[in-house]
């Protein structure tokens, strides 16, 4: 068995796993969690390097109890992007170092396509049409001609951090998307919101506005449920166009708003509707987690998609598809 241990802290979540081709071996997770408004830079930079140790020393303690020597694991890969500069930053560095002084192979892994890989090797999805709905970072992308290509994508802003915006301006404590789907449950009325979709491409950020100022007008609950409602038939409807457009016949969820439930709803409606299987990993896997780190560098590693340490600079603007597919045979 190949072991390889991940390292994940592009965000709030500084995360480490090792896992090898069965399974997740360990893993162990420490969260930033700012006090008042959403994440902040350079405090999370810093939680990230407060915690580093911990989180390894927790992750090798782990290792010891089941029998595990650090030094068979082979490879060690981490987030390089795309993330907050300042956060991949300091995971970049503590990768490098246990590089170093394991002596083993560094392995620089794209964020938005470990959610990918991660969501195909815990479901039986093999070739889906991918959404990938997270803070920062909304995608629909599928795999063609080794690339996993972006079929449409954002014009400002993530939809989770639309969510997030919108529940700071309601009074709403960070993270924003659970209690907005909470208080949804509760809606009687739906609000006339804005709807973007341009051709393939969404946008998120004037929805979130228009939603803050229905406040005044509405209640919390009919206004969250009309938030949802018009941000996710817009990711419902771009995906269902890959989905004609590609002739593929799966749909995968990925990223930390997939754990809405209402979300899953539409596009299990729509691919049913469709005649296409729809896949989501357990929840465990959906937010960002060292497991997908791990998971992603093992496929990569086998590949012999290594780089030097001195290579290994972080980019924050990371896009999926600048990344060449090793792992996939056509």
């Amino acid at each position: 068995m190949t072991l390889v241990l991940g390292i994940e802290g592009t965000a709030w979540n500084l995360s480490a796993a090792v896992v090898n081709e069965d399974e997740v071996v360990c893993e162990v997770t420490h969260t930033y969690k700012p006090v008042t408004g959403g994440i902040h830079p350079r405090e999370a930079a810093q939680h990230h390097a407060q915690f580093a140790s911990w989180v390894m020393s927790n992750l090798f303690d782990e290792l010891a109890e089941k029998n595990i020597n650090p030094n068979d694991i082979e490879a060690i890969s981490f987030s390089q992007g795309p993330g907050l500069g300042a956060c991949l930053r300091t995971v970049a560095t503590a990768a490098r170092a246990l590089s170093l002084s394991l002596e083993i192979p560094l392995v620089g892994v794209n964020h938005c396509v470990a959610h990918v890989e991660i969501g195909r090797w815990k479901t039986p999805a093999k070739d889906p049409v991918v959404l990938y709905a997270s803070g920062a970072n909304t995608q629909v992308l599928a795999y063609r001609r080794g690339k996993y290509r972006v079929f449409g994508e954002t014009l400002d802003i993530g939809v989770g951090n639309a969510l997030d915006k919108f529940a700071r301006s309601a009074g709403l404590s960070h993270p924003g998307g659970p209690q907005i789907e909470m208080y949804a449950k509760d809606s009687v009325n739906y609000v006339n919101l804005p709807y973007v979709v341009k051709g393939m491409d969404f946008s998120f950020s004037g929805l979130s506005t228009a939603a803050t100022d229905a406040l005044q007008k509405h209640t919390l609950e009919d206004v969250c449920y009309s938030l949802q409602e018009n941000a996710f038939a817009m990711l419902v409807e771009v995906t269902e166009r890959a989905l004609a457009h590609t002739g593929k016949t799966e749909v995968l969820l990925g990223g930390g708003v997939g754990a809405n439930m209402r979300l899953r709803e539409m596009l299990d409606i729509m691919c049913d509707d469709r005649g296409a299987s729809f896949y989501v990993p357990e929840k465990r896997f959906m937010g960002d987690n060292g497991a997908m780190i791990a998971w992603l560098g093992l496929l990569m590693y086998k590949a012999g998609d290594t780089i030097e340490v001195e290579d290994s600079h972080v980019n924050p603007n990371y896009r999926p598809d600048m990344v060449d597919v090793t792992w996939l045979k056509e």
